[in-house]
C-alpha cells in the first residue's frame, strides 16, 4: 500500500467522539462492565416495578396478615423471613407486605431522586464553579482569594444537619420534590469547587490565550474553548455524585425525615428491620445488600471514568 492509499484509507475512517471514545475505554474495563450491567438491571427492575407487582399480584402496600404468625409476635410464617414461590424475598414482619415489590418500587424512589438532583446539583455547579473560575482565572489576586474563601466556606456548611432539621418541618406532601431541591442545592458546592478547579486550569492554556489574543469575545470563549473541555470532568464527577444522593436519601428516610409511608424505600425499610434484625435477619439483609450493590455499582463506574478521562 502506497503513502497516498495510506493516507485516503486513514482519512476514510470515521472519527470516534469524545463521549463513544470514553465509553469504549470504560466497557474495555471488565470490572466496570459488570457495573454497568449492574446499574442496567436496577435501572429495568425500577421501570418495570408496575410489571414485577402485576406479575406477581402482591402490593407493595398491602398489608398480609396470612403471611404473618401472630403467635411469634408478628414474625413471617416459614423459613428464610417467608421465602415462597409467591413471595420471592419474603415478607415484612407484621404487616405481611412483599419485601421483592418494596423494594421494586423503592428502588424507583431511591434512583430518580438520586438521579434528579445529581441534574440539578451538577447544573448549578458547573454554571456557577464555570462562572467563579473564569473570574478568578482571569482576575486572579483577590478576586481569586474571595472567591476560593467563599467556595470554601460553602464547603464547610454542616449541610446533613440543615436536611435533617428542614425535612423535619415541610409537609408530607411532595415529600420527593423537596428531597430533589435540598440534596442539588446543597450538593452543588463540591461539583462546582471541582469545576472551578478545572476552568482556571483551562483558562491559562495556550489555545484560550490565544482567543483572546485573536479578539474572541468572553462569551465565544466559554461556550466554544472551556464547556467543551469540561465535558469529561462534569461526567465523572456527576456519577460520582449518585452514589452519595442515594446514600443521603437513604439516611435520611432511615432517620424518618425522608420519604414517608406508606411509599416504600430502602432506607425506610432498614430502619423498620433493625427491631428485626436477630429474629428475620432476611428482612434485614435485602434492602441493605440492594443499597450496598447500588452505590458499589456506581461508584465503579465513575471511577472507571475518571481512569478513562
Amino acid at each position: 500500500m502506497t503513502l497516498a492509499q495510506a493516507a485516503g484509507a486513514t482519512a476514510a475512517e470515521p472519527v470516534a467522539s469524545p463521549a463513544r471514545r470514553l465509553a469504549r475505554r470504560v466497557l474495555s474495563d471488565r470490572t466496570a462492565t459488570v457495573a454497568v450491567t449492574v446499574i442496567a438491571l436496577l435501572v429495568l427492575m425500577a421501570l418495570g416495578a408496575p410489571l414485577i407487582t402485576a406479575l406477581t399480584g402482591q402490593s407493595p402496600t398491602e398489608f398480609r396478615p396470612e403471611a404473618i404468625d401472630p403467635a411469634l409476635g408478628g414474625l413471617p410464617k416459614g423459613s428464610w423471613g417467608g421465602i415462597s414461590a409467591g413471595h420471592p424475598l419474603g415478607v415484612e414482619p407484621v404487616t405481611g407486605r412483599d419485601v421483592l415489590a418494596r423494594v421494586a418500587w423503592g428502588s424507583r424512589v431511591s434512583l430518580l431522586i438520586s438521579l434528579l438532583a445529581t441534574l440539578l446539583s451538577t447544573a448549578l455547579g458547573t454554571a456557577l464553579g464555570t462562572v467563579l473560575g473564569l473570574v478568578a482565572g482571569f482576575r486572579g489576586g483577590w478576586a481569586d482569594m474571595v472567591i476560593g474563601r467563599l467556595m470554601d466556606l460553602l464547603m464547610s456548611f454542616p449541610s446533613l444537619i440543615f436536611m435533617i432539621a428542614f425535612m423535619s418541618v415541610v409537609p408530607d406532601g411532595d415529600r420527593e420534590l423537596m428531597l430533589v431541591a435540598v440534596l442539588g442545592l446543597f450538593g452543588w458546592p463540591y461539583i462546582g469547587r471541582i469545576v472551578r478547579g478545572q476552568a482556571m486550569a483551562l483558562a491559562g492554556r495556550e489555545f484560550v490565550e490565544a482567543a483572546r489574543v485573536l479578539g474572541a469575545p468572553r462569551g465565544a470563549i466559554l461556550f466554544r474553548e472551556i464547556l467543551p473541555n469540561l465535558t469529561a470532568p462534569i461526567l465523572v464527577v456527576a456519577t460520582l455524585s449518585i452514589p452519595g444522593y442515594i446514600a443521603t436519601e437513604a439516611g435520611l428516610s432511615f432517620l424518618g425525615v425522608g420519604v414517608r409511608p406508606p411509599t416504600p424505600s430502602w432506607g425506610q425499610m432498614i430502619a423498620s428491620a433493625v427491631p428485626w434484625y436477630a429474629a428475620d435477619p432476611v428482612y434485614f439483609l435485602i434492602p441493605g445488600l440492594f443499597l450496598l450493590v447500588t452505590v458499589l455499582a456506581f461508584n465503579m463506574v465513575g471511577d472507571a471514568l475518571g481512569d478513562a478521562r
